[in-house]
């Protein structure tokens, strides 16, 4: 606990990328016109979920109206919206909406990083950007022995096999590999680009997530 402790305080003090801290604290400033009233994070992300989680997710980077307004992974956002509503028809999450940090949602035996703790202009975090964030997922990869790690995207799904030494496999939705106990699984991003479109359907991620859930 004492760790995790630590690595929250050391992510959200961060101020290694000049670009990033630029960008999510000038749109902290400015903010969106439907969230003038509220009070930004306008900082990294931490990782959320249950202290005692065995299953780890792993996304791209927060949003610049969403965890970076909010100060949660995947919250105040619709990629948010769909992933907890996922987790929320698997067991994993209490409730089926994250609107706001204290809104009262929690995780059962699953914690949610990034591959970027910044939000990225664009949503696209360079490539030092990302070798600089790199300890922090390296750092969580190594807090204790994951039993399933579900990989949102092809970065975070390269990104996990090759601090695990693994050469990554190619990324297809539905793609898994192994790391002695731990199993991973990759799924499409459930960004507003893949979900309008039809590319990730609700069951697509359902079938994701019941495969990382289960050894």
């Amino acid at each position: 606990m004492g760790a995790s402790v630590d690595l929250t305080s050391r992510i959200i003090g961060c101020r290694v990328c000049p670009r990033l801290v630029d960008w999510r604290e000038e749109v902290a400033r400015v903010k969106r016109k439907a969230f003038e009233a509220e009070d930004y994070w306008g900082k990294p992300v931490p990782n959320f979920g249950d202290p005692e989680a065995t299953h780890l997710i792993v996304g791209l980077a927060p949003a610049a109206h969403g965890a970076n307004r909010t100060g949660r992974m995947f919250t105040g956002d619709r990629s948010g919206d769909w992933l907890y509503a996922a987790l929320n028809r698997a067991g994993v999450a209490n409730q089926a909406t994250s609107e706001r940090a204290d809104d009262g949602l929690a995780l059962s035996g699953a914690m949610i990083t990034a591959v970027c703790h910044c939000a990225p202009p664009d949503n696209k975090p360079t490539q030092e950007e990302i070798l600089s964030c790199r300890p922090f997922l390296s750092e969580t990869l190594n807090l204790k022995k994951w039993l399933g790690i579900l990989c949102l995207g092809g970065l975070a799904w390269t990104e996990v096999n090759r601090l695990l030494g693994h050469k990554p496999p190619p990324f297809k939705h539905g793609q898994t590999s192994t790391f002695g106990e731990i199993k991973l699984v990759a799924s499409y991003h459930p960004s507003q680009q893949n979900t309008f479109t039809g590319r990730l359907t609700e069951q697509m991620l359902d079938d994701a997530i019941q495969s990382w859930l289960i050894p």
